[in-house]
């Protein structure tokens, strides 16, 4: 687990391993707003800029990148998924890995991540195999509560709220300081527009995907004008490019 070697490009430096990186980092606060945790987008695209192939991110994600976005989970207080890619990617738990739960364990964390989503329309999948999971932590921002009684996931359920109110409860009732989103589009456009997205991690798969393929990593209303990145890092394997931006130039 966690063996692939990536090069590491900016900055420059040894080869490294996926959980190896991740564990290194140190995240602040949110840039003056203490009160909401820090957040990390995670996409893949291709390089014509699609987030999909088909249905789902599948197609674009090799070995390589499901190491980076499984030391990512690890690492994370919370994990955001808006509930139409939590259904198209059928979900399941967070950490299949016993050793990243384990690892969890032994820093007195829960084994694994909480799973937040916000539906405002009340529709959340529930026969995917993340609510069959009896270990899964999913709290729904929805107008109604899930019919828990047949999930084996633990389940809670908070009105619905506008997305920094929903980043300052994870702060204040459950302890989430750092935030990994994974979609979809219309979810990272809204934190984007709401200045609520710190950083962005981008995989950049060495494929093109064609027009048959799912839209770009944001959608939503544009904005007022373009949001400025700042390059943070690079690693590379076997033509895949693993980036790190900074958004806080964004907000400012």
């Amino acid at each position: 687990m966690d063996t692939t070697p990536y090069r590491q490009l900016v900055p420059r430096g040894a080869g490294t391993d996926a959980l190896a990186h991740v564990r290194a980092l140190a995240w602040p606060e949110p840039a003056g707003d203490s009160e909401r945790p820090y957040t990390l987008v995670n996409f893949v695209t291709s390089l014509d800029g699609h987030s999909t192939i088909g249905s789902d991110s599948r197609g674009l994600s090799g070995g390589a990148d499901r190491e980076l976005f499984y030391a990512l989970r690890e690492r994370a207080d919370a994990v955001l998924v808006g509930p139409g890619t939590l259904a198209a990617e059928r979900y399941k738990r967070m950490l299949p890995a016993r050793e990243r739960r384990a690892r969890r364990l032994l820093e007195g964390r829960p084994a694994e991540p909480l799973l937040v989503t916000v539906s405002r329309s009340g529709r959340v999948a529930l026969d995917l195999p993340l609510f069959n999971e009896p270990e899964a932590r999913v709290l729904t921002f929805a107008p109604a509560p899930p019919v828990a009684a047949r999930l084996a996931a633990t389940v809670a359920q908070a009105p619905p709220a506008p997305l920094d109110a929903v980043l300052r409860t994870l702060r204040r009732d459950h302890g989430v300081r750092l935030l990994v989103c994974e979609g979809g589009p219309t979810l990272f456009g809204a934190l984007l527009a709401a200045g609520l997205a710190d950083e962005l991690w981008l995989t950049l798969a060495p494929l093109l995907a064609g027009g048959a393929s799912g839209p770009a990593v944001v959608s939503g209303p544009p904005p007022e004008g373009p949001a400025q990145a700042t390059l943070m890092g690079v690693l590379e394997h076997s033509g895949t490019l693993f980036l790190r931006y900074s958004l806080r130039a964004a907000r400012t």
